[in-house]
């Protein structure tokens, strides 16, 4: 079995120091690739250099919605350097809205006009993007309605409505689910899951964040996309073995990158 971890912060403080720790216990539970998004441009320096560094590693920049009010005017023209520095790259992202912590109206404007950049700038490079919403999934719909990413793209860690998973999919966006899904309680992921068609479904972890059941409240790993995995599987009424095939298709699919199956 091949699995890929679509959302993996391996780039995160608390992940970098033991990376190589990871990429092993990652490959014992059958991960063989592993997409590294990031949130400032420090990390997406940190994401490039373990994509260099590592083959089954591959990055993603991006400036997160939480970070847009920290960041420096200058940040797409330093995104665009970052870009000629791997051809490891596949996607920009974490991009999107979170109003869940912003609630200030200036924040959120800067919010939404650098998710705009940045969907700009995924067009101008042929990269998909990597969406993120968290209590804004009205407003990254429309914006992503009114400013189509060219190249689609993926809503990581899918929380939002099951009746606006259509919606997502007519722009060319992918919908990726990770440990939520696998919480006893959380009726809305699973039936988003379960309304997800196979051709547009991803699994990730969001390590070190969202830990899966039965790890609930720990530290994230991306070996335990293989727990997301199973319980994809389970709500799709498929077998493990095929939803990875699927699943590893679709990032292959999305993101370009080379899978041997």
């Amino acid at each position: 079995m091949f699995i890929i971890d679509s959302h993996c912060h391996l780039n995160d403080e608390a992940l970098y120091p033991k990376v190589d720790e990871l990429l092993d216990e990652a490959h014992k539970n059958d991960v063989g690739i592993i997409i590294c998004p990031s949130d400032t441009i420090k990390s997406s320096r940190l994401a490039i250099e373990l994509a260099n560094k590592h083959e089954e590693i591959y990055a993603a920049i991006g400036i997160h919605p939480s970070e847009v009010k920290n960041t420096t005017v200058d940040y797409l023209i330093q995104l665009k350097k970052l870009f000629n520095e791997s051809p490891k790259i596949v996607a920009v992202g974490e991009i999107g809205l979170d109003y869940h912590w912003d609630k200030d109206e200036e924040i959120k404007k800067k919010q939404r006009d650098a998710f705009i950049n940045q969907i700009y700038l995924a067009n101008e490079l042929h990269l998909p993007i990597i969406v993120h919403s968290r209590d804004a999934i009205e407003d990254t719909l429309k914006i992503l309605k009114e400013h189509k990413p060219i190249c689609g793209g993926v809503m990581h860690c899918y929380s939002g409505p099951v009746e606006l998973v259509d919606d997502f999919i007519k722009i060319g966006m992918y919908i990726s689910f990770g440990g939520p899904v696998t919480f006893t309680n959380a009726k809305t992921p699973k039936e988003a899951c379960l309304k997800t068609p196979l051709d547009k479904l991803l699994v990730e972890t969001d390590s070190p964040y969202l830990s899966p059941h039965p790890f609930r409240g720990q530290e994230n790993h991306p070996a335990r996309v293989k727990l997301v995995l199973q319980s994809v599987a389970n709500i799709k009424n498929i077998s493990e073995e095929e939803a990875s095939l699927v699943t590893s298709q679709n990032v292959a699919k999305l993101f370009h990158v080379k899978i041997n199956i």
